[in-house]
């Protein structure tokens, strides 16, 4: 897959391509099969995939106080659209240029000028351009008009409502992570880089790696049993996670993840960890002391392992 981090960075000799627009936060099912009608019709029109894609997401631009929390980062999701097969992804900034760009330049600009689009996947719900004055009914004229076609996306549905990155964030929110997993076809999970941390845990007797998740506002908090993949090596471990501020220690308003992997002995400093969220422990609390924390974090290790010898004898 090849990143394109603006026009500007389009191939001068792209010949067209099967595009979508979207968020795409959290690359669930109905976003899965959007990209397989994209590939079927890629390969039936000899032209690549293209996802395009906002950063920052435009909620985030408008309000970010009130945006709601991401499911997926931005490497996040290129992984998880290079593991499906997109040839291309195209990420615009969005910014004041791109917020007052007129539907029409949308169209004339991007589509054509720039992307030479043959096919278009969207929602008929969507819209684009200058005050959103953009919608379904203008591409598809001028689809008609500049000779390419315009398809809805397909409607996905679970127990008889229709999947999204928001009904997930709902599920996640009320811990409900088997029904997110479902929507999601995996468990849902986070990524980053090991980084050094103020080294409590070993005084706790948990060494942890500590992620920084760089996210505004978190999707799902508090204290799970986890899945963890060190990227370099495909090296998987079981452990324990705490996700979110730490109140007892430093009530930080910056989020991290804090993974105590089970049985492990290695450096896991400046390596990349994906963590998979199974099973949720407790909810994050403020601990009178560090003695009254030590004894929980005991208790958290010994829910996980027996969370995951439950899991080995059913199988």
């Amino acid at each position: 897959m090849r990143l394109l981090r603006g026009l500007h960075n389009i191939p001068a000799d792209f010949q067209g391509c099967a595009a979508t627009i979207g968020n795409f936060d959290g690359l669930h099912i109905g976003h899965q099969a959007i990209i397989r009608s994209l590939k079927q019709i890629s390969a039936a029109q000899g032209v690549p995939t293209l996802v395009m894609l906002f950063e920052p997401q435009p909620k985030e631009f408008f309000a970010p106080d009130a945006a709601p929390a991401r499911l997926a980062n931005l490497r996040e999701k290129l992984q998880d659209l290079a593991a499906e097969g997109v040839d291309y992804v195209l990420c615009l900034p969005f910014n004041q240029t791109l917020r007052s760009m007129s539907a029409d330049a949308f169209i004339q600009n991007i589509l054509i000028s720039a992307l030479r689009i043959r096919h278009l996947i969207v929602g008929d719900d969507f819209r684009f351009g200058c005050d959103r004055s953009g919608d379904y009914q203008a591409l598809a004229a001028a689809g008609v008009a500049h000779g390419f076609a315009v398809q809805d996306t397909p409607t996905l549905e679970f127990d008889s409502e229709r999947v999204s990155s928001t009904r997930i964030r709902s599920e996640l929110t009320a811990n409900n992570l088997s029904r997110a997993a479902h929507m999601l076809d995996r468990p849902y999970r986070m990524s980053g880089r090991v980084m050094f941390g103020r080294q409590l845990g070993r005084q706790l007797d948990t060494p942890t790696a500590n992620i920084m998740v760089r996210r505004r506002k978190l999707p799902l908090s508090g204290v799970f049993a986890v899945r963890a993949t060190l990227e370099e090596t495909g090296q998987v471990v079981t452990g324990v996670a705490n996700l979110g501020v730490k109140p007892t220690i430093s009530g930080d308003a910056q989020p991290s993840l804090e993974v105590h992997a089970f049985d492990f002995a290695g450096d896991l400093y400046y390596r990349h960890l994906t963590v998979e969220f199974l099973h949720k422990i407790r909810d994050e609390q403020k601990f009178p002391g560090i003695d009254a924390l030590r004894a929980a974090i005991e208790n958290d290790k010994q829910a996980a392992r027996d969370y995951f010898a439950a899991i080995n004898e059913s199988e």
